[in-house]
């Protein structure tokens, strides 16, 4: 699986994330999401228990704007 760079935070700097990236999957379309861990306490009550082999983070919406370029743009 490969991994195509969508677009990152404008906000963060340089190298740092959230960062959305596409993949190039051909079974079904995928996303790999770069961002902060979710740690905090309340939030991750609120999502509840997280598999194993899996993991939560949290991305501006600035980073999913890149999400909805891509769709408008017909590449989905």
């Amino acid at each position: 699986m490969r991994a195509r760079f969508l677009g990152k935070d404008p906000e963060s700097n340089v190298g740092d994330s959230p960062t959305l990236f596409a993949t190039d999957r051909t079974d079904r379309k995928t996303y790999i999401v770069q961002g902060w861990n979710v740690t905090d306490v309340q939030a991750r009550a609120d999502v509840g228990p997280v598999p194993p082999g899996e993991g939560i983070v949290e991305v501006p919406e600035e980073v999913l704007k890149y999400w909805v370029r891509r769709y408008q743009e017909g590449e989905l």
